[in-house]
């Protein structure tokens, strides 16, 4: 599944003195950051002073600690509503807010970006991309959006379909719009573009849906492209753009480059000053199934890994594989913290990193040496990690591909740390990590799959098993899906304590030299802990699921708390029945702000619906309720939920109108009528008379399920 401003030479660390304190000084409130904007001096006071939130994870680093402390563990509990906005997208929101000088920046689902004023939440403009909503179907995770960067007098953003657009931080007028992907292709961008040295650095998503993963490097006054560094090695028979793709290359086998290959860069972009290397994470390889994209084994470099460029020229320099053959969509775009700890009792620079896989890395910052990498959570896919190399010691039974047999995998292929941000507090020595604890049932794909019209379904070729219609099965899911937020020392690669919650995909967390750790949940709340003991401080409803991560930023004088709320993201719309187990599955998107002593109050919440199954007769044949099984869970179910039970997003095909009028579900399904609201035609990857099938399974499913909540009402009464 897929799918951090990093900033200027390493001087930038030593003080500024007059120079900065007079930049800062010329920048106005509320006029996005004076006539230079977002400049080096700026990021060096910012560095210091936490009075600004510059970039994604605050500072270059991506640590997400902030130095403010009037907001701290004695004071938190003061903390009310300064002000809120309604947003006016009703999808998932994954961005973290972006302040410059009392102006907030922050981009909502659908790529589209609004300012602010920071203190009082008036409204200064809003910029829409006009993302055709059929682009929906190219996203595995919703229509979400993970921030922007601001540099100089310009805000950038990554839009849905593919562009890196850049507007003018006063107006909210566009300065340029230039494509990263080629038309027609399967990518998309949902990740916070980061500004390095002068440039804006992106990726792109779509290691599901026939891509080839890259990053790039534009200029961040005129759009140009500076540099692309490609993730995997293309069709052998052509140059390779790189030289080290050559050696990638010998890591794979077949005709790997028909699928894409993967390893798309859709999130984690770190820059560290003090080794002056950029750092990025990459995704799963493509297909899931490695026996369909590498029939005989390899590695598949450089899916899976950290590598590290010169952010100038965008060569490598070194790379770190954390899952070699990746057949568990085990992504490594997690976000990367560069910070210094002791490693054998000397002060040493590494990258930290919790991916999906389940173990927590300490690699050398400078040379990507394997230091240390334990367990944050259950792992039954790997034995362990070898002390000296890093590399796994894979479970065989984990190689569902080689053994046709279901895998029911621990850490899940939600990850068990996904893309919320984790956070590094240097007050306590430890990362807080939102961990998800979930598995997934893997299955290799049918022996006659191939590679549809599109590819949308390329990466999750039927590598997984429905749900079944059985009460006692998904109570016993339900009991082993949960969620937690664990603070871990990096140094003696433990847990030094943890708060347990309902459920997975929870939001992303901010730690603070006032002692505390901020957290949104996917139930609807949002939290403050102690930093050094996990006690719960401070808490306020938030009408919602969270996801996104928290953050903080002060205007003369008071400190602020921001964070968007609304449920949505691939918990929701994969997971089917499970997808309740964490909450709060209505989207009410906002933006919420807190500041000590406020008393602003939400308006109350709409009530949530109470939807009875009333589904039209029964009908088809077993053969055909049997491909109509196999379709949905290729085409369908990673929008609207395994075995057909939507999370709350998108529609719930049970309830259907269209189940009851085949004409109408060939319209909506077939024809794409609905494209303009994200439902395209499939009529170009399946016939009429395979779209009816779908229907005809949606119907048995719905019955099934209309008979299991007819039962737990008896049980009840």
């Amino acid at each position: 599944m897929r799918d951090g401003i990093g900033l200027t030479n390493g001087f930038w660390r030593a003080a500024v003195g007059l120079a900065a304190a007079l930049a800062v000084a010329a920048c106005g409130a509320a006029d996005g950051g004076g006539k230079g904007g977002v400049d080096d001096a700026m990021v060096a006071q910012t560095e210091k002073d936490g009075v600004n939130w510059l970039s994604y994870g605050r500072t270059a680093d991506e640590q997400r600690f902030s130095p403010l402390t009037q907001v701290n563990a004695e004071t938190v509990g003061q903390l009310g509503l300064a002000w809120f906005s309604d947003l006016d997208t009703a999808r998932g929101q994954e961005a973290t807010p972006i302040v410059v000088d009392g102006v907030l920046y922050v981009s909502t689902a659908w790529s589209m970006v609004k300012a602010y004023d920071a203190a009082t939440g008036k409204p200064l403009w809003a910029y829409d991309p006009k993302v055709p909503r059929e682009t929906l179907v190219k996203a595995c995770c919703d229509a979400v959006n993970r921030g922007v960067a601001v540099w100089h007098d310009k805000v950038y953003v990554g839009t849905l379909d593919g562009r890196l657009v850049a507007l003018d931080a006063k107006s909210g007028k566009v300065v340029f719009d230039v494509p990263t992907i080629a038309a027609g292709s399967q990518y998309t961008i949902t990740g916070a573009p980061r500004i390095v040295k002068g440039r804006v650095v992106i990726g792109n998503g779509g290691a599901e849906f026939v891509a080839r993963g890259y990053i790039s490097a534009y200029d961040a006054a005129t759009g140009k492209l500076v540099w692309r560094f490609y993730t995997v090695p293309g069709d052998p028979g052509k140059p390779f753009e790189q030289p080290e793709l050559a050696q990638a290359a010998k890591t794979w086998t077949g005709a790997w480059w028909k699928f894409g290959g993967g390893g798309t860069v859709w999130d984690a972009i770190t820059y560290d000053p003090e080794t002056d290397l950029l750092y990025f994470g990459t995704g799963n390889g493509e297909p899931w199934s490695q026996s369909l994209r590498s029939p005989e084994g390899g590695d598949n470099l450089f899916t899976s890994s950290i590598i590290a460029v010169n952010p100038d020229t965008g060569k490598y320099v070194w790379h770190f594989q954390e899952t070699p053959q990746d057949r568990w969509d085990f992504d490594s775009n997690q976000q990367i913290i560069a910070a210094t700890i002791a490693v054998a009792g000397k002060p040493t620079r590494v990258l930290l990193h919790a991916p999906k896989n389940g173990f927590f890395y300490v690699l050398d910052a400078k040379t990507g040496r394997f230091i240390s990498g334990k367990p944050f959570t259950t792992v039954n896919w790997a034995k362990g990690l070898d002390p000296v190399t890093g590399k796994p010691d894979i479970n065989p039974e984990a190689m569902y591909d080689r053994t046709g047999k279901v895998f029911v995998g621990l850490p899940g292929a939600t990850g068990a740390h996904s893309w919320q941000p984790m956070s590094y507090s240097p007050k306590t020595g430890l990362v807080y990590i939102p961990v998800n604890d979930a598995g997934f049932p893997y299955a290799a794909a049918a022996k006659d799959w191939k590679l549809a019209g599109q590819g949308f379904e390329t990466a999750i070729d039927g590598a997984k098993t429905a749900m079944p219609a059985d009460a006692a099965i998904r109570a016993a899911a339900a009991a082993g899906t949960t969620g937690r937020l664990v603070a871990w020392n990096p140094v003696s690669q433990s847990a030094a304590w943890s708060v347990q919650y309902a459920g997975p995909s929870n939001g992303g967390t901010l730690a603070t030299a006032g002692n505390l750790v901020f957290q949104g949940t996917a139930g609807g709340s949002f939290h403050a802990y102690a930093a050094d003991s996990g006690k719960t401080l401070w808490s306020v409803p938030t009408q919602t699921g969270v996801i996104a991560a928290p953050m903080t930023y002060s205007v003369k004088g008071e400190q602020y708390v921001a964070l968007l709320v609304g449920w949505g993201g691939v918990f929701d719309v994969a997971p089917g029945v499970l997808a309740t187990k964490s909450g709060s599955t209505r989207n009410i998107s906002r933006l919420l702000v807190f500041k000590l002593g406020a008393k602003g109050v939400l308006p109350p919440a709409p009530p949530e619906k109470d939807r009875v199954l009333d589904p039209p007769a029964l009908a088809g044949s077993a053969a055909q309720l049997n491909e109509g099984a196999g379709h949905y869970g290729r085409f369908c179910g990673v929008c609207h939920g395994d075995a057909a039970i939507a999370g709350g997003l998108n529609p719930d095909l049970r309830h259907s109108a269209t189940l009851s009028d085949a004409a109408t579900w060939q319209s909506v399904v077939h024809d794409g009528v609905l494209s303009q609201n994200g439902m395209v035609g499939w009529s170009n990857v399946m016939t009429p008379e395979q779209i009816e099938t779908i229907r005809l399974y949606v119907i048995k499913r719905a019955h099934e399920d209309k008979a299991i909540e007819a039962a737990a009402k008896g049980k009840t009464r």
